[in-house]
């Protein structure tokens, strides 16, 4: 029997968020190669407070790819009653897709489903492919995704999408016909 973990008094609280954000700021930035002295610089606290949250620079990754996989999950699920969930199911694919090329280690976890970040079952992982594969569903209902495309199919999509947009010059089609072809042949442009 585990025991329940134990809560964080505010201070600490306070130290692991500011841990976490900077941490999302310098693994953005510099990938999960970033030392952890820079993370614990950028937060503003010592390097004995980030291993005293984060055992190892592999759990403070995967913490922080987590947390942006949750909040990526929030954003489905709010836009599960957008009154056009065409619009909706697109408009959170490209917003997943910007957010993956601005953020090294949110790409590389995305596109990488063996990665350590993402290779065990997480509530976070689950929440956002039951967001994005739900939104995909209501925007089948109403016409505006193909009928043959899979929730199971997004990420390989996502992960090619990003792939097309990071070597594309701005303003290039390229990455248009990769969102034109999820769409009903009868709708594309």
């Amino acid at each position: 029997m585990s025991n329940p973990k134990p809560t964080l008094r505010a201070d600490a609280r306070r130290n692991r968020a500011r841990v976490l954000a900077a941490a999302q700021e310098a693994f953005a930035d510099e990938g999960p190669g970033v030392p952890l002295d820079e993370i614990a610089r950028r937060a503003g606290v010592g390097a004995g407070t980030v291993y005293r949250h984060f055992p190892s620079k592999e759990s403070l990754f995967e913490a922080v790819v987590l947390d942006s996989i949750e909040r990526l999950a929030g954003q489905a699920r709010s836009l599960l009653d957008a009154p056009d969930p065409g619009a909706a199911f697109f408009a959170y694919f490209d917003d997943v897709a910007d957010q993956a090329l601005l953020n090294k280690a949110l790409c590389d976890a995305l596109q990488e489903s063996t990665g350590a970040a993402l290779a065990e079952p997480s509530g976070q992982k689950e929440g956002f492919r039951a967001g994005f594969g739900e939104l995909l569903r209501r925007a089948q209902a109403a016409g505006a995704v193909r009928p043959d495309i899979e929730p199971e199919d997004l990420t390989a999509l996502l992960s090619g999408y990003v792939a097309i947009r990071r070597l594309s010059s701005p303003g290039r089609p390229a990455s248009r016909a990769l969102i034109d072809g999820l769409s009903p042949v009868s709708t594309r442009r």
